[in-house]
């Protein structure tokens, strides 16, 4: 495997020491009434999103001012679509376990390049994982590598997602087939669900709802980088940085159960997002 660029050395090491610090933030409000309201019907923000937010923008642009700027919680600027080098932030990821007290919201850093995702940080600051990957430079949990399973199969498999996404009516109605037995659990935030996935602790994690960007590129490096697959359920590569900011679906696996799952979805008709 060739060693990462300089730069993206570089920019990790930027984005995760920003990332850990932010971390303090949340740990701050974590469990703790702080302030809540809704953007649209389900999709809350509180005051700590928007405290790590800025935090991480002031951070980060002095550190790179010709790099681009995509978060959840910062108006788009869409002069991001004119840099090579994007960060893609989300200040927290699973805001409703966050509000919940539940310790399965993430602060991610994603680094864009060409419309790829190269370098990530994901960063569970009430369990203490940072998750961590530059291309070409492999993948980490605090620092030691980690690796996806080796679990080949669908059935038997510990499948990341929500169960009643699995148990749909739709899966039992040909040419579809529904699913075999598996171990199904879920976490809020979906880029923890693919850092499990990149660690080993869980073989798959399947979302066939949209998600956006910042959901999405800090993770997908590093499971990359740990030797799995991030790919939409037809088995296109996920690309970044676009005028829309949305990604329709997305399959998270080793390179065997990921092609299982990718045949299994083969016939799905899905309604655009």
């Amino acid at each position: 495997m060739p060693a990462p660029e300089a730069d993206l050395v570089a920019d990790l090491a930027l984005m995760e020491t920003t990332v850990r610090e932010a971390g303090g933030i949340a740990r701050h409000f974590f469990g703790h009434a702080c302030k809540t309201w809704d953007k649209s019907k389900g999709n809350p923000v509180t005051e700590a999103d928007i405290a790590i937010d800025r935090m991480l923008r002031a951070k980060l642009t002095a550190a790179r001012p010709d790099y681009g700027w995509l978060s959840e919680e910062t108006d788009d600027d869409l002069s991001r679509l004119e840099r090579r080098d994007v960060f893609v932030i989300d200040p927290i990821d699973g805001t409703i376990g966050f509000i919940k007290a539940k310790p399965q919201f993430t602060i991610c850093a994603g680094l864009v390049r060409d419309g790829a995702a190269v370098a990530g940080v994901v960063y569970n600051p009430i369990t203490e994982e940072c998750f961590a990957a530059a291309q070409g430079g492999g993948a980490t949990l605090n620092g030691k590598p980690i690796h996806v399973s080796r679990h080949e199969h669908i059935e038997g498999c510990r499948m990341l997602g929500p169960r009643s996404m699995f148990e749909h009516e739709a899966w039992a109605q040909p040419p579809n087939t529904p699913w075999p037995a598996m171990t199904i659990e879920t976490r809020n935030s979906v880029a923890y669900r693919l850092a499990l996935v990149a660690n080993g602790a869980f073989d798959a994690t399947l979302a066939l709802s949209a998600k956006r960007d910042w959901d999405l590129a800090a993770a997908d490096i590093i499971v990359r980088e740990a030797g799995g697959c991030v790919t939409a359920h037809d088995g296109s590569a996920l690309r970044y940085n676009r005028r829309e900011t949305i990604q329709p679906t997305v399959v998270c696996a080793n390179p065997a159960l990921h092609g299982a799952l990718i045949a299994k979805l083969r016939d799905l008709k899905l309604p655009r997002a």
